[in-house]
């Protein structure tokens, strides 16, 4: 079910998310999730180029590993 959220804006920011939703033709609400939700996407994973790099970077794959080793064994501390 969906869910209403209240958020404020200030005018000048209003007009620019409103401008933009405009010229997408799509209704603000629409927009605005949109966007939040590609933020979230692009912050949460890593592109094809990064992803190479990773790969590539073998040290970094075994200190991964490790990593995963250690949580699911719940050893270490998990710092904030």
């Amino acid at each position: 079910m969906a869910k209403v959220v209240t958020v404020r804006l200030s005018e000048e920011d209003y007009r620019k998310i409103a401008a933009v939703a405009k010229r997408e033709r799509r209704p603000l609400s629409n927009f605005m999730t949109l966007m939040v939700i590609k933020g979230i996407e692009e912050g949460d994973y890593v592109d094809a180029v990064e992803m190479d790099q990773i790969l590539a970077d073998k040290s970094l794959r075994a200190k991964l590993r490790a990593g995963h080793y250690d949580a699911k064994r719940r050893k270490g501390k998990l710092v904030g």
